[in-house]
């Protein structure tokens, strides 16, 4: 399943949402963890989203002591935690995700198209 909407000027770019992060970091947070806690949360994070993917579309399931996790959730903070390393980096994502994108597509013109292991299964 794929977003796709019409651009909303109100919607918050990756830019914007940096500096959000920056301004409650220096007004709630008081300072940002070190780079190498930052990185431990990152894991802990994303292994919370692996951990409900693997029992809601998975092979795994749910303990009677689980409780059910929240994706969206779980990946804002992936995201979050992300956003504060590019901050502490000087890095401005926008500009990152915008380049990035612009390799793959280069790259992988053609790639995934002829990649036989993603054509859809014949009848």
């Amino acid at each position: 399943m794929s977003i796709s909407k019409p651009p909303n000027p109100n919607d918050l770019s990756l830019r914007q949402a940096q500096a959000d992060i920056d301004e409650w970091i220096q007004t709630v947070g008081v300072r940002y963890f070190a780079p190498l806690t930052n990185l431990a949360q990152l894991v802990e994070e994303v292994g919370e989203v692996a951990r409900i993917l693997s029992r809601t579309v998975g092979e795994q399931s749910y303990k009677a002591t689980d409780t059910q996790g929240d994706l969206a959730d779980e990946l804002a903070d992936v995201l979050f935690v992300t956003l504060c390393l590019a901050n502490q980096s000087g890095i401005d994502l926008q500009t990152a995700l915008q380049r990035n994108l612009e390799k793959k597509t280069k790259r992988d013109a053609t790639r995934h198209r002829n990649n036989p292991k993603l054509q859809p299964p014949t009848q």
